[in-house]
């Protein structure tokens, strides 16, 4: 009875101890921040461990690494960051914490946009994803990178992203099916900060901010009159608060042009689990679907 028993659970503990010695394996990737973290588990699966070092409701243009950070990427085998001078602290982390691993900057082969600060000098929009067509680059560019470092995964990952390009280029029909419906002279929204550039030149849409392309500068009191001044004129009724940013601005605002904000929307972190941003396919719809619902109202 003794050996019949030892021969039924065999199959049992080697089963545990083949799950035990995967999971010690996956391989460890850093990402710059949740957006790009959710990307590379999606072309990863379960064969890499994601760590994003800014988090879900946090702001990367503000971010200030702390010592744990520079340790989490020394474990990494690759760090991914977005480029296009979204993080530059990234770079310069890896560089003074002696990092030797393999990095991607998933915005590779994007077609950037430019912009103009407050002084009137070009500055570079980072908001690529903001566009699901990029996305597609950005996830073909994880794939490439995790299957370098790992080759017995090189298929896997491939396939996982081709797989999530037809998600995106479903979401990305859907969208536009969202938006065909609103007439040209209403397609307009207020938001914090100009973080949906490539999102407005996707889709046809006109967004207007207080801030610019980073959070970090404070728009003056001169820019704010003359936003509220537009916004009473052209009767604009779809005003936005970002996740990631502070509510006073835009709360002030609002209330001085005598508009209602409307939901959160999500541009440059997700939300936390259970939240309408959890994932990007869920930041993105949540996101279309709340600025048709407030540009009707324009």
């Amino acid at each position: 009875m003794k050996n019949l028993v030892q021969k039924l659970l065999a199959p049992l503990a080697a089963a545990v101890l083949c799950t035990a010695g995967f999971a010690a394996d996956k391989i460890p990737v850093t990402a710059s921040f949740s957006i790009l973290g959710d990307l590379v588990r999606v072309v990863g699966g379960e064969r890499v461990a994601v760590t994003s070092l800014v988090g879900p409701d946090e702001d990367a243009h503000v971010f200030e690494p702390k010592p744990s950070d520079a340790k989490t990427i020394l474990a990494s085998k690759l760090l991914v960051t977005n480029g296009l001078g979204f993080e530059p602290w990234a770079q310069k982390l890896a560089k003074s914490a002696g990092y030797k691993g393999a990095s991607v900057v998933a915005s590779k082969g994007v077609k950037g946009r430019t912009l103009t600060d407050e002084k009137g000098r070009p500055e570079a929009d980072p908001h690529a994803w903001q566009d699901p067509t990029n996305v597609v680059l950005y996830v073909r560019n994880i794939a490439a990178a995790l299957g370098q470092i790992d080759p017995a995964g090189a298929s896997a990952y491939q396939a996982n992203s081709e797989a999530y390009v037809q998600e995106l280029q479903t979401l990305d029909t859907w969208a536009k099916e969202q938006f065909a419906a609103i007439p040209a002279p209403k397609r307009k929204v207020i938001t914090s900060h100009d973080a949906f550039g490539y999102f407005a030149a996707h889709y046809q849409l006109q967004f207007l901010a207080p801030q610019g392309v980073s959070t970090e500068a404070e728009p003056s009191a001169k820019e704010v009159a003359k936003l509220i001044r537009q916004i009473q004129r052209e009767k604009i009724k779809a005003v936005f608060m970002e996740n990631m940013s502070n509510p006073k601005l835009l709360a002030q605002l609002s209330k001085d042009a005598g508009v209602t904000l409307g939901a959160s929307l999500y541009a440059d972190a997700l939300s936390g689990p259970g939240q309408p941003g959890s994932s990007y396919l869920l930041m993105a719809r949540h996101n279309v679907t709340q600025l048709a619902l407030g540009m009707q109202n324009n």
